[in-house]
């Protein structure tokens, strides 16, 4: 199925300028299911752009979060440091910027603004796990390598949706360990979720330019082509399940 793209902007409180990256099915109908994509840390790039286009193939209505504004994009990992400490900052700036998003999602015509998913890359994965343990109303939320620590913990009864988490076994950012108190941290809150280890994987591997961005910044970053494929299916079987 092939997709349509535009641009939606929207503005936070003190006037900062977002740039939502919108993919429709080209069929696009009203009453669409949303989904709203995190990206990695170094911002709009070509691989959560990407993710969000697969997704309108699928006949989602998806859309890349612009988390630091005017669009920007980096692969110097010393640049993304400084924009994700910038947002990590203070809780209430990424939680005004991925709110703004979620409503800008569902507010589009196209939308069935009461059937909306999130999934995030990196930083990305823990950007749409705060928003489900901040209680936004998002149906399905799923982490690829994603950073799974908690700015506060999920508490019972808060969190909305089904959480899926796709991790790599030789994550050298996210250890197992944490994945062990991500789960203890479910358990307790007694949220719906799966967790998927990718024994051989590493961080980054759904994105093809992991390797490159890895060896440019000396990070242990990779691709995994098999892992990257079983992942998004794991996604999408979800997907297709809870929306």
């Amino acid at each position: 199925m092939s997709f349509t793209t535009r641009t939606v902007n929207y503005t936070t409180a003190d006037g900062l300028n977002l740039q939502g990256y919108l993919c429709l099915p080209e069929q696009a109908v009203n009453d669409l299911s949303g989904v709203l994509v995190a990206p990695e840390w170094w911002g709009m790039s070509d691989h959560a752009k990407q993710a969000a286009e697969k997704l309108a193939s699928e006949g989602y209505a998806a859309m890349v979060m612009d988390l630091y504004g005017e669009g920007r994009l980096t692969d110097e990992a010393a640049q993304a440091n400084e924009w994700m400490t910038g947002v990590l900052s203070d809780p209430a700036i990424l939680a005004e910027r991925t709110k703004l998003a979620f409503h800008t999602l569902a507010a589009q015509p196209e939308l069935n603004p009461h059937s909306i998913g999130a999934i995030g890359f990196c930083f990305g994965g823990k950007v749409v796990l705060d928003m489900a343990r901040r209680g936004e109303d998002l149906k399905a939320v799923t982490s690829f390598h994603g950073i799974l620590a908690p700015v506060v913990p999920a508490m019972e009864g808060i969190v909305k949706g089904e959480i899926l988490v796709e991790h790599a076994g030789k994550d050298v950012m996210v250890s197992m360990d944490d994945v062990a108190a991500f789960e203890q941290e479910m358990k307790a809150a007694k949220v719906h979720y799966r967790v998927d280890v990718f024994p051989d994987a590493k961080h980054g591997f759904t994105n093809p330019q992991a390797t490159r961005n890895g060896e440019k910044n000396g990070v242990d970053l990779a691709y995994d082509e098999t892992a990257a494929a079983a992942a998004w299916q794991n996604m999408l079987n979800l997907l297709e399940r809870v929306l």
